[in-house]
């Protein structure tokens, strides 16, 4: 198998909820987030989706994440993330997942049966907090004897 290339997504959380529960072996958070940003690469467009994650007692966050891409050139695709939200490093939590897409142009019908791993990371600072990850279809090649 290899990984190429297929967009980095660039977004923010202009709006978000969160209810903490704490517990015996620390707080859990379940929250509500709407995301808005934009992806460049082999897709581009806008990107606009909403993530209902947990975090977990370790402060790992679990994404639910689903939304849509609005392509430059008049497509839809929509999208389903799932992975972690690592805890670490501060400043730039590291992001890992996979994610799938589903379209009904032509030109991106292809993605229905794509699976694609994700990199990124969680860039905080004082005034803002901006999540960027890297999105490569898994391509599968035959497995040599």
């Amino acid at each position: 198998m290899r990984l190429e290339p297929l967009y980095r997504v660039r977004f923010t959380y202009p709006e978000s909820w969160g209810i903490e529960l704490p517990g015996p072996e620390g707080t859990q958070g379940h929250y509500f987030f709407i995301a808005e940003g934009r992806c460049e690469g082999r897709i581009s467009g806008r990107f606009r989706g909403a993530n209902h994650p947990q975090r977990r007692t370790d402060g790992t966050f679990v994404p639910d994440f689903q939304g849509v891409i609005e392509t430059d050139d008049g497509a839809t695709i929509a999208f389903d993330l799932r992975g972690f939200g690592r805890a670490y490093p501060e400043g730039r939590r590291q992001i890992v997942g996979s994610v799938t897409h589903l379209a009904d142009d032509e030109r991106y019908r292809r993605l229905n049966d794509v699976v694609c791993a994700a990199e990124g990371e969680v860039r905080s600072d004082v005034d803002e907090t901006e999540l960027v990850i890297d999105v490569a279809e898994l391509v599968w090649e035959p497995i040599a004897e």
